[in-house]
This record gives C-alpha cells, sequence and structure tokens, in this order.
C-alpha cells in the first residue's frame, strides 16, 4: 500500500534511522513492527514524528496500532481523538476471500492448511485480523473456516 504522506525530514531532533522507522510505520502486513515503531519513535518527539503518529492513529487497520499512536500522541501533549473500533468485516468480501481460498484446497484439508494458505496468500488480511482479535483470532479463524459452505 504506497502512500501519499509525506514528511520533510531535518536531522534536527530525529533518528539518524528515521526513514527505516517511517518504512516501517507504513508497513501494512506486518502490524507488530508498526507497534514497536511506535514505541521506537516515542523517544523522538519532533514535527515529523508526531505527523506519522497522527496519520497512523488515523489510518491503520489494527486498532492496537492505533491505540498506541493515540497514547503516544497525548503523552506529548498532542490534542487528538482516538477513533472508534471497527466492528465486523474489516476488509470487504472477508468471506468470500476466505471462502476462494478453502476451495483451492483439497477437500479433505485440516484447519492448519486453510490457516497457511491465508496467510501465504492474503498476509494483509491475516495480519489486519490477527491483531484485531487477539487471542481470539485462532477461534474466530477455525470457526469462520468451519462456516464456509463450499458448494
Amino acid at each position: 500500500m504506497k502512500s501519499d504522506f509525506k514528511v520533510s525530514v531535518t536531522k534536527k531532533n530525529l533518528p539518524d534511522n528515521f526513514d527505516e522507522l517511517k518504512k516501517s510505520l507504513n508497513r501494512a502486513s506486518n502490524w507488530r513492527e508498526r507497534l514497536d515503531t511506535i514505541d521506537k519513535l516515542g523517544a523522538w518527539k519532533s514535527k515529523e514524528a508526531i505527523e506519522l503518529l497522527k496519520y497512523r492513529l488515523k489510518g491503520d487497520s489494527v486498532y492496537r496500532v492505533q491505540e498506541a499512536a493515540y497514547d503516544q500522541l497525548v503523552s506529548w501533549g498532542q490534542d487528538v481523538t482516538m477513533p472508534e473500533k471497527k466492528t465486523g468485516e474489516l476488509f470487504k468480501d472477508t468471506n468470500k476471500i476466505l471462502l476462494r481460498i478453502k476451495k483451492s484446497l483439497p477437500e479433505d484439508h485440516s484447519f492448519e492448511d486453510f490457516k497457511e494458505k491465508v496467510k501465504k496468500m492474503r498476509m494483509d488480511l491475516y495480519d489486519t485480523y490477527e491483531g484485531n482479535k487477539g487471542k481470539n483470532f485462532n477461534k474466530w479463524l477455525k470457526e469462520t473456516w468451519a462456516s464456509l459452505d463450499i458448494k
């Protein structure tokens, strides 16, 4: 996912690896990396870091990442509002996507086969739901897998 978000970088009050941190913060298929990057940026209060975190606050697909950006911005005295947690489908036609993946597997495939194929084919979807569902992710995915009817 390419972003139109641009930040002018000055070396004043920025880490040497700022460009790498910026890339990590925009990596759509790794919510843990984005979360870790927010923590790292927390040590570098600057206009650029604030703008990056505001961007993540508004547009991240994983609520935990939005919460971390919000918490960091508030700790820096920024007047920001926490977005509401999305409910329902996080991707348009999630069930259709998962059904296609299920249909592509042999009839006698296991849940683990399905889970691995979802991870390989749609890492963005897998990662987003994993980040939002947390410890309930496997239960949700298994229930969804079991409910997908192949006609």
